[in-house]
């Protein structure tokens, strides 16, 4: 049985969130529309009222703060997702970690493929996950096909920490959370992340708490 808000079109769902007005309330973990596949936007949300849409997702995103954000994760379940990431991180994270600025992007229908065999391992958090982090391995290079805003077609390979960030939206939208793809003798609070694993990589971790790393993150 669903909630009321499942019930609702999208357009009148994304109506209501915009008419509060600031930053849109984030979705935590328990709620259906984390775990269902979104419905692929297909004009459903008129131009304007899915141009005021982004607009929020993106202030949303920067209030929270955060470097991705789906849909979903303000309730609506559709295929869209913004990120943007200005990296304001120190030379040794950015080496380790492959983090490098990133625009802001809106992702319409976006999917991803591995390109390459490489994997990595880092800690990895999500605002629909409030105070807690663990380490995930993923691919340490995506090809991304999705479309902009404007409808133009987005045909790029990511690497590195944006390469992260699209994984993890981009799963969001097919109702997946990165505790699906964690290593769970990792998770730790954002209260243990920083007296305990502030490090770049998670290899300390990794031997206190009892798992296995991949090479690359290693």
């Amino acid at each position: 049985m669903g909630t009321p808000s499942d019930r609702v079109p999208l357009a009148e769902r994304v109506e209501e969130l915009l008419a509060v007005g600031g930053p849109l309330p984030i979705v935590a973990a328990g709620v259906p529309v984390l775990r269902r596949a979104a419905e692929p936007y297909d004009g459903q949300v008129a131009p304007a009222l899915f141009e005021r849409f982004v607009e929020a997702l993106r202030l949303t995103m920067h209030a929270a703060p955060g470097v991705g954000l789906a849909a979903p994760q303000v309730g609506v379940g559709l295929r869209v997702a913004v990120i943007e990431d200005p990296a304001p991180v120190p030379d040794e994270v950015r080496v380790a970690r492959g983090r490098v600025p990133q625009p802001f992007r809106v992702l319409v229908n976006p999917s991803y493929e591995p390109a390459g065999a490489g994997r990595a391992a880092f800690f990895e958090g999500c605002l629909s996950v409030p105070g807690w982090q663990a380490v995930v391995a993923r691919h340490a290079e995506v090809r991304l096909r999705a479309h902009d805003e404007h409808g133009r077609a987005v045909d790029e390979v990511f690497a590195g920490w944006p390469a992260r960030i699209v994984q993890h939206e981009t799963d969001h939208l097919d109702g997946t959370l990165y505790l699906d793809r964690a290593e769970l003798r990792s998770l730790a609070s954002n209260a243990a992340m920083a007296e305990l694993w502030s490090q770049p990589t998670p290899r300390r971790a990794a031997s206190a708490l009892g798992f296995e790393l991949p090479g690359p993150a290693a």
